[in-house]
């Protein structure tokens, strides 16, 4: 019941108010919402949509490839691999980058593995960015790709409890 000092609430009132809460789910602190899966693209590479883990406890992100060969061409290394475009693995799409670094990653039983990092533009939720990617292989790691903190640092808030948040409308990527 509405005591003395309170106002009955209107249809438009409690309207404004459901809409309120669902923009707050949708974007907080000036940055969306993610879930801790979504799809995400490669737009260089023609790749995406893929399923993403987006993980706040790792740091760096992490692709699943495979035929990985480093060379040189015009004085510059270039690292050449292969990214399964279906879940069962039987149609790759080669790509060809230039070779950002080499670095040490904990990989997740704990040890450290020298990866190789490339450098490309990512999609998520309307957002393209230049990212750091290391290349190793994700078989056994439930979905090819894995977005750390450094990746998503200052552009999404992760829901620990949803999925695909971003990416629901579209089935894809935006």
């Amino acid at each position: 019941m509405n005591g003395p000092k309170s106002k009955p609430q209107t249809a438009m009132a409690l309207k404004s108010r459901k809409a309120s809460r669902t923009t707050r789910r949708t974007v907080a602190k000036g940055r969306a919402i993610a879930g801790w899966r979504e799809y995400v693209a490669l737009p260089q590479l023609g790749i995406g949509p893929l399923v993403a883990k987006l993980d706040t406890g790792a740091r760096s992100a992490a692709l699943h490839a495979e035929n990985i060969q480093i060379y040189e061409k015009d004085g510059h290394h270039r690292i050449r691999f292969d990214v399964p475009v279906d879940a069962d693995s039987r149609r790759v799409k080669t790509c060809d980058l230039r070779l950002h670094a080499e670095r040490f990653v904990k990989n997740p039983g704990g040890a450290k593995e020298l990866r190789r990092v490339v450098e490309t533009d990512l999609s998520l939720g309307g957002q393209v960015w230049l990212a750091q990617i290391t290349l190793t292989n994700r078989t056994d790691m439930g979905v090819p790709m894995l977005l750390g903190r450094a990746t998503i640092k200052g552009r999404f808030l992760v829901h620990p409890g949803r999925s695909f948040v971003l990416s629901r409308e579209i089935g894809g990527v935006s």
